[in-house]
């Protein structure tokens, strides 16, 4: 922290290479509970899909081929689902619906036409984000049920044939499921300039968090005056805005 020219502490504030302040949208320990999460993901789909038909069997070659695909497999799954726990517990009271989600799925229209003027204010996250999350809690809870049911070396023999059959019918519907929720979410994210961003560095402008997440960019300019911190007038965050569109 610095001092001002009164000699009072002021928070430091990050930055861009152009000078714009940031806004700390992810903390270093969320990212990288984020990104432990995706690496076992891909892990876990091109070993789940090397088991799941010959045609896709060379994916084995990435865990070092069939059989420690079948041995570490189970283990890689068990460690998906507590660490994705882990950003449940983090982002549970962000994914709340409220009123305005509704409103902006029934503007699915404005939304796919990148219409975000006419959309209701949202806050951290919009309802496709939570539908997502949800959707996300119910296949990794269904993954690890019907998982355990079907792991051969220490579960398997405790449940009867049937539940068995039906139990791989189910964990191969999940894991189909889940495999395309997470390409519409690296899609969204590659479609919103700054989201990937957002989880790499931590960090997003002010005029995006104003343009994608206005009641959160509200509440953040809140806490900022009360600590203290020197914000963008509404000039310099249209400019900003319109810098990023131009990128």
């Amino acid at each position: 922290m610095k001092r001002d020219a009164a000699g009072r502490f002021q928070p430091d504030v990050r930055h861009d290479v152009d000078g714009n302040p940031l806004i700390e949208r992810y903390r270093p320990n969320e990212r990288s509970n984020h990104w432990v999460t995706s690496i076992l993901f891909i892990l876990l789909a091109v070993s789940g899909l090397a088991m799941f038909h010959p045609a896709m069997a060379w994916m084995a070659v990435f865990l070092g081929g069939g059989q420690w695909t079948r041995i570490l497999h189970p283990f890689l799954g068990v460690a998906m689902f507590l660490s994705f726990a882990w950003l449940v517990v983090r982002f549970w009271h962000h994914n709340k619906f409220e009123k305005e989600d509704k409103q902006w799925l029934r503007q699915m229209g404005d939304v796919l036409n990148n219409r975000e003027e006419n959309l209701p204010k949202i806050g951290r996250y919009n309802a496709g984000q939570k539908l997502l999350f949800f959707a996300l809690i119910v296949c990794m809870i269904g993954l690890l049920l019907t998982g355990i049911v079907i792991w051969r070396e220490y579960f398997s023999a405790y449940f009867p044939i049937g539940l068995r059959r039906f139990s791989n019918l189910f964990h191969a519907f999940f894991a189909f499921v889940i495999i395309v929720s997470i390409i519409v979410h690296i899609y969204a994210g590659l479609w919103i300039k700054g989201s990937i961003g957002a989880m790499v560095r931590g960090t997003v402008t002010y005029g995006w968090a104003r343009k994608h997440h206005p009641l959160w960019f509200e509440q953040v300019m809140q806490d900022e005056k009360r600590a203290g911190v020197k914000t963008q007038t509404a000039a310099e965050m249209h400019a900003a805005e319109r810098k990023q569109d131009l990128l």
